[in-house]
């Protein structure tokens, strides 16, 4: 498994790290935003979005599960399972029809869904530490993942 880990020290790295991934994302990937609330989740898929050029207001999707942002001829879909209550509610919002290869899916609180979701591409677990400090952790679960995180490293080390 790949996996690297960056440090985060406020809105502003996180936003910077959003805007490098960026940078290697392509339509059909799959990205589960991991950590506690107020770990930065919305503050790294605005960082993304941004630096793919949606130039409007990026919210938390907590309450309306869904956040659809349509740049160019792709579509970004931030979810937000927080306050599922059990792994049906994935199924019963029919949610799936939108991971499909034109669009990126980035999902906060996946493991509310159960195993209902698709494998995750890329993982960012966002951890903070006793000191307020944060860090990103970055794995890559598929093939696809895989490649993105060896171009990221290509793009970091030229």
């Amino acid at each position: 498994m790949h996996r690297f880990t960056r440090d985060v020290a406020d809105e502003n790295a996180m936003l910077a790290l959003g805007a490098e991934i960026s940078t290697i994302l392509h339509p059909g990937l799959i990205i589960f935003l991991s950590g506690n609330l107020g770990a930065g989740k919305t503050t790294l898929a605005r960082g993304i979005l941004r630096a793919m050029g949606y130039e409007g207001k990026v919210k938390s999707p907590t309450y309306n599960l869904i956040e659809l942002y349509k740049i160019s001829r792709l579509y970004f879909y931030h979810f937000d399972f927080y306050r599922f209550d059990d792994f049906e509610e994935w199924e019963e919002a029919g949610f799936r029809e939108y991971f499909n290869p034109e669009a990126i899916c980035a999902i906060e609180w996946a493991e509310k869904a159960g195993g209902s979701l698709p494998t995750a591409d890329l993982q960012f677990f966002i951890h903070i530490t006793e000191t307020d400090h944060r860090y990103v952790e970055i794995q890559a679960h598929t093939e696809a993942g895989r490649r993105c995180l060896e171009h990221w490293q290509t793009l970091k080390n030229h």
